[in-house]
C-alpha cells in the first residue's frame, strides 16, 4: 500500500483491520497533528500496518479479553508529528525520532531493522483500584507474567502507560514509571534489563487482591 494522499486512500487505511477489535484509524489520532497541522500518515503503510497487527494480537486483544475495553491515548506517530513533539526540550513530551522508530513510530525499524510498535492506554477496570490505593502496579506485574510485553512506561494520569511490542529478540523487558511505586515509596523500575525486582510470589501478593476486587 502506497502512502496516502487523498481522502479515500487514508479511509482504506483506517478500515484496516488489525486484530479482532482493533482498526488502523484506532491508532491514527494525535492531538499534536490536530494543533500543529500536522497529517498523522504513515510514510509506509504496510510496515505500520504489520507491526500494529503484532501489538494488537499479542498485547491489546489479551489484555481487553481479561479486563474489558481499553482507552487508546495515544498510539502511531509519523516522523513529522514526532519530531514536532520532540522540538525545544520535548515539548510535547515525544523522545527523538530515533528513539521512538520501533516505538511510536511504527513503520520506520530500530537500529537492528526489526519493527515494533507502542501504544499509550488506559485501562478503566484499574481505575477504581488506583483511585483508592494509589497503586498501578497489579496491572504492571499482570501483564509481566502473562503477555509477551517489551516495555512498559507508567504515567500519573488516569494510570495511563506505554505498552510496546517489539520484534527484536535481543530487547529485554523493562516496567519504568514516573509514578511513585507505592510498595516501595520511589520511582523504581519494576523490570530493568529483563530482570524484576519481586519473584513471582511477591508479585501474586500484590496482584491477586486487585483481581478479586474486580469479581
Amino acid at each position: 500500500m502506497n502512502k496516502p494522499t487523498t481522502v479515500k486512500a487514508l479511509e482504506d487505511l483506517g478500515r484496516v483491520k488489525l486484530s479482532t477489535h482493533f482498526y488502523m484509524r484506532d491508532f491514527l489520532y494525535s492531538e499534536i497533528s490536530q494543533i500543529e497541522g500536522i497529517p498523522n500518515i504513515p510514510d509506509y503503510p504496510d510496515r505500520a500496518i504489520e507491526a500494529g497487527r503484532q501489538l494488537c494480537e499479542q498485547l491489546l486483544e489479551p489484555l481487553q479479553d481479561r479486563f474489558g475495553r481499553l482507552v487508546i491515548r495515544s498510539a502511531y506517530r509519523a516522523p513529522a508529528v514526532n519530531a514536532k513533539g520532540a522540538e525545544n526540550n520535548n515539548q510535547y513530551s515525544c523522545a527523538s525520532n530515533e528513539k521512538n522508530y520501533a516505538s511510536h513510530i511504527w513503520d520506520y525499524p530500530d537500529a537492528d531493522g526489526y519493527l515494533g510498535a507502542t501504544v499509550c492506554i488506559v485501562v478503566p477496570a484499574l481505575l477504581p483500584w488506583y483511585d483508592q490505593e494509589g497503586d498501578w502496579t497489579p496491572l504492571a506485574w499482570w501483564i509481566h507474567d502473562n503477555l509477551p510485553y517489551t516495555s512498559q512506561f507508567w504515567f500519573p494520569k488516569l494510570a495511563a502507560f506505554n505498552l510496546g511490542w517489539s520484534g527484536n529478540p535481543n530487547t529485554l523487558p523493562s516496567i519504568g514509571t514516573y509514578v511513585i511505586n507505592p510498595h516501595t515509596g520511589d520511582k523504581t523500575a519494576l523490570v530493568k534489563g529483563g530482570v524484576a525486582t519481586l519473584n513471582l510470589d511477591q508479585r501474586k501478593r500484590i496482584v491477586e487482591p486487585w483481581l478479586a476486587s474486580l469479581g
